[in-house]
């Protein structure tokens, strides 16, 4: 059985508070011995964010899992004024071996809210019945034509990827080698938006072509029963709770989920862990 856990960690930031990320890696440790760890709201060289001690997380992430291998989404790369780069964004952590990864840049289109790049991190993880394709993303919070985009970016990605499995390309020296992919994929993240929201429903809306859909997990277990909330349920600042982290699953690994879980007892950040497990 595949274990995965998703979670916006709000760069560590409890409800209390305190950033401690030792804290959130216990408590996903809780939750599930898990393979794979997505995580959003990761950052670099960022001081002036709530609590934040300016520190590398991606380094320190890594160094609390060490015999997990450590992949970087960098979304928002900026001058720090001083000589240093902040760095902003999502992270896979595997203990599965990883082979290829991707970093897909979504649309960033022009608005006029208070907006920032966003980025879909895939790392192909290499399970015992074959390459998964995990990926994990943090949508726009302010911007609905934003998160539209973004969402036609992620399924643009999907697709290439898909489609590069059924026709492969030749396989070379160096830069050129080919390495294990797969059509069958999980998507992870914060996706900003309700469930019942068209840009949602969009992710699951069918590719052709042989390209699997992607599926909300909860609903290939659970039908129409309500998603459980995932944000504002303890501090409710930014709304009344309700559910924006999903995971999807493609159409051929649909029948293997064996169960998700929204882990409603955490506090250790803004934003709950969603944990799926698959028989694979």
């Amino acid at each position: 059985m595949l274990r995965i856990i998703t979670w916006n960690i709000q760069w560590g930031l409890g409800i209390d508070g305190n950033v401690d990320l030792r804290r959130l890696v216990d408590e996903a440790r809780a939750i599930a011995d898990f393979d794979v760890l997505c995580l959003q709201e990761v950052s670099d060289n960022f001081s002036d964010l709530k609590g934040n001690d300016g520190g590398n997380q991606f380094a320190e992430l890594a160094g609390l899992l060490p015999n997990y291998t450590a992949v970087e989404g960098v979304a928002l790369d900026v001058p720090d004024g001083a000589g240093r780069r902040r760095r902003f964004g999502n992270m896979i952590l595997s203990r599965l071996p990883v082979a290829q990864v991707l970093r897909h840049t979504l649309p960033w289109e022009a608005a006029p809210t208070r907006n920032m790049p966003r980025l879909l991190l895939e790392a192909t993880v290499e399970t015992r019945s074959g390459p998964l394709r995990v990926m994990t993303t943090h949508l726009e919070y302010s911007s609905d034509k934003l998160r539209r985009a973004q969402v036609e970016g992620i399924r643009e990605a999907h697709r290439c990827a898909c489609e590069r499995v059924a026709i492969p390309r030749e396989d070379g020296p160096g830069t050129y080698a080919r390495f294990p992919t797969s059509a069958s994929a999980v998507l992870t993240g914060d996706f900003n938006m309700r469930p019942p929201d068209p840009a949602k429903q969009r992710i699951s809306e069918p590719f052709g072509h042989g390209v699997p859909a992607l599926r909300d997990a909860w609903q290939v277990a659970y039908g129409a029963q309500p998603h459980p909330t995932s944000f504002c349920l303890f501090e409710q600042s930014n709304g009344p709770p309700h559910c924006c982290d999903f995971v999807f699953v493609t159409d051929d690994i649909a029948s293997r989920v064996r169960r998700i879980a929204y882990d409603q007892e955490t506090q250790a950040s803004d934003h709950q862990p969603v944990l799926l497990e698959l028989d694979l």
